[in-house]
């Protein structure tokens, strides 16, 4: 596979960029991008086992997020493989496998069963996703992303006990990389309530910090950014997934109006006008930024990600 030639035409663009800045997806099998970073059409089949060797040497593309390992624990030859379909110079940020970071165990439509007793146990973080994310990834590892799936009342009503067990995991994972402190520890939430002083105390106290989680679950990105300047100076970790207008449980939706993911069909450009904003100001104090976009965003991601990047340049 080789990377579309029309994307190299967006070298220039790259290079106005700050150093610091990471641009990506949030997967990189969809043959719906012929043209702008395929060379021609694949199957998803293809795209899934060899397109990241393409992805990668589009000029605006630093970064992607594994979101597989989310569904399931990855090995660390697993891992290997895709540090080996890239060159030095990329980064990868991975998720951790729901089997810690949701508080429910679930049925096969996603409907919560019981009560997961593996919920943020700091070696089963350790085991399943930190050890093998680092050894498998080395240097090209970027950040490793916790996402604390939506949590019953329970957990919500009793948030003092909810951030101890995050703290104590979060404090194994500090411990575990040791040596690899340019390795961003950051956590995303699906719960509003947890927008608070206490969440922000927890994560200073482990050198971690708020991944800023942009969909119709949480308030729009203005209302999240209090959390960023309570941790400042500190690194951005953005994730912008799904458009608000789909709201909190519209990726179905989303996925229906925006098939192939090969144009912009649902422009947001007050997020994007406040993200680039965001994105300068972090950059430009020396800090490094992580944004990985989704297709669910606006329509498509590698097009998006293009807007942004020109906001940003402008």
């Amino acid at each position: 596979m080789r990377p579309a030639p029309a994307g190299q035409a967006w070298n220039e663009l790259a290079q106005k960029l700050p150093a610091q800045l990471r641009f990506g997806v949030s997967t990189w099998s969809y043959p719906g991008w012929e043209n702008l970073v395929w060379d021609g059409e694949y199957d998803s089949s293809t795209l899934s086992k060899h397109g990241l060797e393409a992805y990668h040497r589009h000029p605006l593309l630093r970064t992607v997020c594994v979101d597989r390992s989310f569904w399931r624990p990855l090995t660390t030859s697993q891992y290997a493989a895709y540090a080996g379909q890239v060159d030095d110079g990329f980064r990868f940020v991975v998720k951790c496998p729901a089997s810690v970071t949701d508080a429910q165990l679930r049925g096969d439509e996603g409907k919560a069963r019981e009560p997961n007793p593996g919920f943020l146990d700091p070696n089963l973080a350790i085991e399943h996703f930190v050890q093998p994310a680092l050894e498998g990834l080395g240097a090209k590892l970027g950040v490793l992303v916790f996402q604390l799936s939506p949590l019953p009342w329970g957990l919500l009503s009793h948030p003092a006990s909810l951030l101890n067990k995050l703290g104590h995991m979060l404090a194994a994972v500090r411990q575990a990389l040791s040596g690899h402190a340019s390795v961003i520890v950051a956590v995303e939430v699906r719960d509003p309530e947890l927008l608070s002083q206490a969440l922000v105390d927890t994560l200073k106290a482990h050198g971690a910090t708020f991944c800023l989680g942009l969909h119709g679950k949480m308030p729009p990105i203005e209302a999240q950014l209090p959390m960023l300047r309570a941790l400042w100076p500190g690194p951005l970790v953005c994730r912008w997934n799904l458009n608000r207008l789909f709201g909190a449980y519209g990726y179905a939706d989303a996925q229906k109006k925006h098939y192939p993911f090969n144009a912009l069909l649902s422009e947001d450009p007050h997020t994007c006008t406040v993200l680039a904003r965001t994105i300068r100001g972090i950059t430009g104090a020396g800090q490094p930024a992580y944004v990985t976009i989704s297709n669910d965003a606006e329509g498509c991601a590698p097009l998006s990600i293009q807007k942004l990047a020109q906001a940003i340049a402008a």
